[in-house]
Order: structure tokens, then C-alpha cells, then sequence
């Protein structure tokens, strides 16, 4: 019974870690977390798994960032800063040699080996940063609507709003 249960618990953690980053706060596989610097100054960033694509990072540390100037009161935004890097990462399976053989009557020995594993695999885990500052009243200069952002990306990711 113990063996089945460990069985279902790794199946589905395997499952779970082949999937990207969905929107979420920062926990085990990633996700957005923010700072408030000033009255209207925030930092905001989004890490990624394996599996997240760098453009889905991009978009969701937007996406953060224009709901945190939202929830703040600021329907408009400039980002003052933003930076992007990857965390590179490798494993290696573990490797196995098995060696089976023959022994024939006049002490000739026939054998063959066997090897399986050690692959290794290469991963990459982006993320974003964004420093944001927030308006209420949209600036002369370039500046995002947060409101249009939110309702875009949230419709290109089919995140519930």
C-alpha cells in the first residue's frame, strides 16, 4: 500500500514539474512577488521554471506590475527600470552498467556490458524585474494603461479575471 502511495505521489510530481509557471504569487516552481519602494515606486519580478517561455516571464511581470499600480490606485505606469537573466542548470541521470556472461567448459569466458543513464539535461529558469511608478493622471510622456494590460494579457493567457 505504502509503495503505491509513493508511486502516485511521484507520478505526480513529475507531472507537475513538466508544466510552466502559471500566474501565481512566488512559491516551489516560481512566480511574481513585489516590493513598494515609495508611495507610488514598486519593484516587481516573476521567476520562471524550465519550462516557462522568456516572452510568458516578460508578460506576467507585466501583468503584476499593472494590477500592483492598479490595487494601488494608479491606472498608469512607466517602468524606470527592468532587467531580464536566466538561471542556467544542468543535471545528469545517474548511470548503470550491467554486465551479464558465459562460461563455457573449457574456461572461456563470453561477456557483454551494458550502459544506461547518465544524460545529462540543460535548463534554463528565466526572470524579469520591473520598476515601476504609478500615476493618476496619465503622464505627457510614454506610459502604460494598466487597466487595457491587465484585460489583454489576462485574455492571451485565459487567466480568469
Amino acid at each position: 500500500m505504502n509503495t503505491n502511495i509513493l508511486v502516485i505521489s511521484l507520478l505526480g510530481f513529475s507531472l507537475l514539474s513538466g508544466c510552466s509557471t502559471s500566474y501565481q504569487s512566488n512559491g516551489f516552481t516560481g512566480g511574481y512577488s513585489s516590493s513598494q519602494l515609495d508611495e507610488n515606486v514598486f519593484t516587481v519580478s516573476f521567476k520562471g521554471n524550465g519550462y516557462t517561455s522568456k516572452e510568458k516571464v516578460k508578460d506576467f511581470v507585466l501583468l503584476r506590475s499593472a494590477e500592483l499600480a492598479l490595487e494601488n490606485g494608479y491606472p498608469y505606469f512607466v517602468i524606470i527600470d527592468k532587467s531580464a537573466y536566466s538561471e542556467e542548470s544542468s543535471y545528469t541521470t545517474a548511470s548503470n552498467s550491467t554486465t551479464t556472461g558465459q562460461v563455457s567448459n573449457t574456461g572461456y569466458m563470453k561477456a557483454h556490458t551494458t550502459n544506461t543513464g547518465g544524460q545529462t539535461y540543460n535548463y534554463s529558469k528565466p526572470t524579469n524585474s520591473n520598476t515601476i511608478v504609478g500615476f493618476k493622471v496619465k503622464p505627457e510622456s510614454f506610459s502604460y494603461s494598466a487597466k487595457y494590460l491587465v484585460k489583454s494579457l489576462k485574455t492571451k493567457y485565459d487567466i480568469e479575471a
